[in-house]
Protein backbone atom coordinates (compact mmCIF):
# COMPACT_ATOMS: atom_id res chain seq x y z
CA UNK A 1 0.00 0.00 0.00
CA UNK A 2 1.25 3.11 -0.79
CA UNK A 3 2.60 6.03 2.10
CA UNK A 4 0.77 9.29 1.21
CA UNK A 5 3.14 12.33 3.04
CA UNK A 6 1.51 14.95 5.15
CA UNK A 7 1.99 18.41 4.05
CA UNK A 8 1.12 21.40 5.78
CA UNK A 9 -2.11 22.35 4.33
CA UNK A 10 -4.46 19.58 2.43
CA UNK A 11 -4.05 20.69 -0.82
CA UNK A 12 -0.51 20.58 -0.46
CA UNK A 13 -0.82 17.28 0.50
CA UNK A 14 -3.09 15.98 -2.28
CA UNK A 15 -0.37 17.91 -5.00
CA UNK A 16 2.48 16.75 -3.60
CA UNK A 17 1.91 13.19 -3.85
CA UNK A 18 0.05 13.84 -7.30
CA UNK A 19 3.40 15.52 -8.21
CA UNK A 20 5.60 12.44 -6.67
CA UNK A 21 3.62 10.13 -8.59
CA UNK A 22 4.23 11.94 -12.09
CA UNK A 23 7.86 12.56 -11.45
CA UNK A 24 8.24 8.35 -10.85
CA UNK A 25 5.86 7.74 -13.94
CA UNK A 26 3.17 6.37 -12.58
CA UNK A 27 1.37 8.20 -15.19
CA UNK A 28 3.04 9.02 -18.64
CA UNK A 29 2.43 11.73 -20.91
CA UNK A 30 -1.51 11.70 -21.97
CA UNK A 31 -2.72 9.30 -19.47
CA UNK A 32 -5.97 9.82 -17.41
CA UNK A 33 -4.92 10.85 -13.69
CA UNK A 34 -7.67 10.43 -10.69
CA UNK A 35 -10.76 12.53 -10.63
CA UNK A 36 -11.50 15.37 -8.67
CA UNK A 37 -13.76 12.52 -6.80
CA UNK A 38 -11.63 10.03 -6.27
CA UNK A 39 -8.88 12.41 -4.78
CA UNK A 40 -11.96 13.44 -2.03
CA UNK A 41 -12.41 9.68 -1.10
CA UNK A 42 -8.40 9.21 -1.29
CA UNK A 43 -7.48 11.58 0.57
CA UNK A 44 -10.42 12.79 2.81
CA UNK A 45 -10.41 16.75 1.58
CA UNK A 46 -13.10 18.47 0.04
CA UNK A 47 -13.85 18.98 -3.48
CA UNK A 48 -12.93 22.75 -3.55
CA UNK A 49 -9.21 21.32 -2.04
CA UNK A 50 -8.58 18.87 -4.75
CA UNK A 51 -9.54 21.17 -7.21
CA UNK A 52 -7.33 23.15 -6.50
CA UNK A 53 -4.35 20.47 -5.98
CA UNK A 54 -5.23 20.19 -9.59
CA UNK A 55 -5.58 23.28 -10.60
CA UNK A 56 -2.26 24.14 -9.59
CA UNK A 57 -0.66 21.45 -11.26
CA UNK A 58 -2.14 22.65 -14.27
CA UNK A 59 -0.60 26.10 -14.62
CA UNK A 60 2.46 24.53 -13.36
CA UNK A 61 2.36 22.71 -16.62
CA UNK A 62 2.37 19.08 -15.22
CA UNK A 63 -0.85 17.69 -16.01
CA UNK A 64 -4.11 18.79 -18.98
CA UNK A 65 -7.21 19.48 -17.45
CA UNK A 66 -10.31 18.84 -20.28
CA UNK A 67 -13.70 20.54 -18.89
CA UNK A 68 -16.23 17.29 -18.81
CA UNK A 69 -13.50 14.65 -19.75
CA UNK A 70 -10.68 15.04 -17.13
CA UNK A 71 -7.83 15.65 -16.11
CA UNK A 72 -4.40 13.99 -18.10
CA UNK A 73 -0.59 13.93 -17.84
CA UNK A 74 0.90 16.55 -20.21
CA UNK A 75 3.64 16.43 -22.56
CA UNK A 76 6.73 17.51 -20.26
CA UNK A 77 10.08 19.54 -21.50
CA UNK A 78 13.12 17.78 -20.09
CA UNK A 79 13.69 21.85 -18.93
CA UNK A 80 10.90 24.28 -17.93
CA UNK A 81 10.90 27.72 -16.21
CA UNK A 82 7.43 28.59 -14.87
CA UNK A 83 6.02 31.56 -13.38
CA UNK A 84 3.14 30.12 -11.37
CA UNK A 85 -0.33 31.99 -11.99
CA UNK A 86 -1.19 32.06 -8.12
CA UNK A 87 -4.79 33.07 -7.51
CA UNK A 88 -4.34 36.39 -5.28
CA UNK A 89 -7.10 35.82 -3.08
CA UNK A 90 -5.37 32.67 -2.17
CA UNK A 91 -2.26 33.79 -1.48
CA UNK A 92 -3.07 36.25 0.53
CA UNK A 93 -5.55 34.01 3.06
CA UNK A 94 -2.36 31.46 2.62
CA UNK A 95 -0.47 34.24 4.65
CA UNK A 96 -3.37 34.52 7.33
CA UNK A 97 -4.62 38.04 6.29
CA UNK A 98 -7.67 39.19 4.81
CA UNK A 99 -8.63 39.79 1.18
CA UNK A 100 -11.22 42.08 -0.20
CA UNK A 101 -11.94 43.43 -3.72
CA UNK A 102 -13.27 46.50 -5.35
CA UNK A 103 -14.97 46.22 -8.14
CA UNK A 104 -14.35 49.72 -10.31
CA UNK A 105 -15.75 48.73 -13.73
CA UNK A 106 -16.79 46.08 -15.20
CA UNK A 107 -18.83 46.07 -18.67
CA UNK A 108 -18.66 45.32 -22.11
CA UNK A 109 -17.01 47.78 -24.81
CA UNK A 110 -15.76 47.53 -27.93
CA UNK A 111 -12.00 46.59 -29.24
CA UNK A 112 -9.92 48.85 -30.20
CA UNK A 113 -6.75 48.59 -33.37
CA UNK A 114 -4.31 46.98 -30.47
CA UNK A 115 -6.65 45.25 -28.55
CA UNK A 116 -8.25 43.49 -30.69
CA UNK A 117 -4.93 42.25 -32.39
CA UNK A 118 -3.77 40.92 -28.66
CA UNK A 119 -7.35 39.14 -28.44
CA UNK A 120 -7.52 37.94 -31.73
CA UNK A 121 -10.72 39.80 -32.30
CA UNK A 122 -12.15 41.87 -35.10
CA UNK A 123 -11.46 45.83 -34.47
CA UNK A 124 -14.99 46.98 -32.70
CA UNK A 125 -15.90 43.41 -31.92
CA UNK A 126 -17.62 43.56 -28.14
CA UNK A 127 -15.17 42.65 -25.12
CA UNK A 128 -15.57 42.99 -21.36
CA UNK A 129 -13.50 45.23 -19.44
CA UNK A 130 -12.79 44.96 -15.36
CA UNK A 131 -11.08 47.11 -13.20
CA UNK A 132 -10.49 45.93 -9.68
CA UNK A 133 -8.47 46.77 -6.66
CA UNK A 134 -7.14 43.64 -4.24
CA UNK A 135 -6.57 44.57 -0.67
CA UNK A 136 -4.50 42.48 1.78
CA UNK A 137 -5.70 42.96 5.45
CA UNK A 138 -7.23 46.72 3.86
CA UNK A 139 -4.24 47.97 2.22
CA UNK A 140 -4.73 48.21 -2.10
CA UNK A 141 -2.17 45.42 -3.26
CA UNK A 142 -3.08 45.26 -6.51
CA UNK A 143 -4.64 47.54 -9.31
CA UNK A 144 -6.55 44.66 -12.22
CA UNK A 145 -7.35 46.04 -15.42
CA UNK A 146 -8.40 42.87 -17.33
CA UNK A 147 -10.07 42.91 -20.41
CA UNK A 148 -11.47 39.40 -21.81
CA UNK A 149 -12.81 37.82 -24.71
CA UNK A 150 -16.20 37.03 -24.67
CA UNK A 151 -16.70 33.83 -26.28
CA UNK A 152 -14.02 32.14 -23.37
CA UNK A 153 -16.46 33.80 -20.85
CA UNK A 154 -19.77 34.95 -21.71
CA UNK A 155 -21.07 35.33 -18.23
CA UNK A 156 -17.44 37.16 -17.49
CA UNK A 157 -19.41 40.48 -16.15
CA UNK A 158 -22.30 38.31 -14.09
CA UNK A 159 -20.11 37.02 -11.79
CA UNK A 160 -19.35 38.57 -8.48
CA UNK A 161 -15.71 39.36 -8.19
CA UNK A 162 -16.30 40.34 -4.68
CA UNK A 163 -16.19 36.71 -3.88
CA UNK A 164 -14.26 35.27 -6.14
CA UNK A 165 -10.97 36.40 -8.48
CA UNK A 166 -11.18 36.86 -12.21
CA UNK A 167 -8.51 34.39 -11.92
CA UNK A 168 -10.03 31.93 -10.31
CA UNK A 169 -13.03 31.88 -12.10
CA UNK A 170 -11.15 31.97 -15.97
CA UNK A 171 -9.15 28.97 -14.89
CA UNK A 172 -12.70 26.97 -14.15
CA UNK A 173 -14.28 28.22 -17.60
CA UNK A 174 -11.44 28.33 -19.89
CA UNK A 175 -8.37 25.60 -19.11
CA UNK A 176 -4.87 27.50 -19.47
CA UNK A 177 -2.40 26.31 -21.96
CA UNK A 178 0.00 29.48 -22.46
CA UNK A 179 0.72 32.33 -20.53
CA UNK A 180 2.71 35.76 -21.52
CA UNK A 181 4.07 38.04 -19.42
CA UNK A 182 6.12 41.29 -19.47
CA UNK A 183 7.41 42.61 -16.41
CA UNK A 184 8.74 45.70 -15.97
CA UNK A 185 9.59 48.41 -12.88
CA UNK A 186 7.69 51.85 -13.65
CA UNK A 187 5.34 54.66 -12.12
CA UNK A 188 1.54 53.56 -12.30
CA UNK A 189 -0.93 56.04 -14.08
CA UNK A 190 -3.03 58.73 -12.34
CA UNK A 191 -5.61 56.76 -11.88
CA UNK A 192 -3.50 53.88 -10.72
CA UNK A 193 -1.93 55.87 -8.03
CA UNK A 194 -5.59 57.47 -6.58
CA UNK A 195 -6.98 53.42 -6.85
CA UNK A 196 -3.96 52.12 -4.93
CA UNK A 197 -3.65 54.86 -2.60
CA UNK A 198 -0.18 55.69 -3.52
CA UNK A 199 1.88 58.74 -4.98
CA UNK A 200 2.15 59.23 -8.20
CA UNK A 201 6.02 58.90 -8.56
CA UNK A 202 6.46 55.61 -6.65
CA UNK A 203 7.56 52.56 -7.77
CA UNK A 204 5.49 49.85 -8.93
CA UNK A 205 6.06 46.12 -10.31
CA UNK A 206 3.58 46.26 -13.43
CA UNK A 207 2.74 42.64 -15.23
CA UNK A 208 1.26 42.22 -18.19
CA UNK A 209 -0.11 38.98 -18.78
CA UNK A 210 -2.01 37.83 -21.74
CA UNK A 211 -3.65 34.60 -21.95
CA UNK A 212 -4.52 31.83 -24.24
CA UNK A 213 -6.25 28.48 -24.58
CA UNK A 214 -6.04 26.23 -27.37
CA UNK A 215 -4.23 28.79 -29.34
CA UNK A 216 -7.07 31.14 -28.86
CA UNK A 217 -6.00 34.15 -26.74
CA UNK A 218 -8.29 34.61 -23.29
CA UNK A 219 -7.73 37.36 -21.36
CA UNK A 220 -5.20 40.11 -21.19
CA UNK A 221 -4.43 41.94 -18.07
CA UNK A 222 -2.51 44.96 -16.62
CA UNK A 223 -1.58 44.01 -13.16
CA UNK A 224 0.05 47.03 -10.96
CA UNK A 225 1.53 46.68 -7.97
CA UNK A 226 3.00 49.10 -4.94
CA UNK A 227 6.83 48.25 -5.05
CA UNK A 228 6.79 48.66 -1.11
CA UNK A 229 3.73 45.73 -0.75
CA UNK A 230 4.74 43.26 -3.12
CA UNK A 231 7.13 40.75 -4.27
CA UNK A 232 6.94 38.68 -7.59
CA UNK A 233 8.49 34.98 -7.08
CA UNK A 234 9.41 32.32 -10.07
CA UNK A 235 10.84 29.07 -9.79
CA UNK A 236 13.07 27.51 -12.31
CA UNK A 237 13.58 23.73 -12.13
CA UNK A 238 16.17 21.33 -14.29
Amino acid sequence: METVQTAAAPYLRVKQYLKTQLAQGRWPPGALMPSEAELVARFGVSRMTANRALRELQVEGLVERVQGVGTFAAQLAPVSSTLTIRDLHEEIESRGHRHHATVHLAREERTGAALARQLGLDLGAPVFHSLIVHHDNGVALQCEDRYVNPAWAPDYLSVDFTRTTPTHYLLEVAPLWEAQYTIEASVPTEQEARLLDIGRNEPCLVVVRRTVSRGVPITIARLVHPGSRYQLQGRFSP
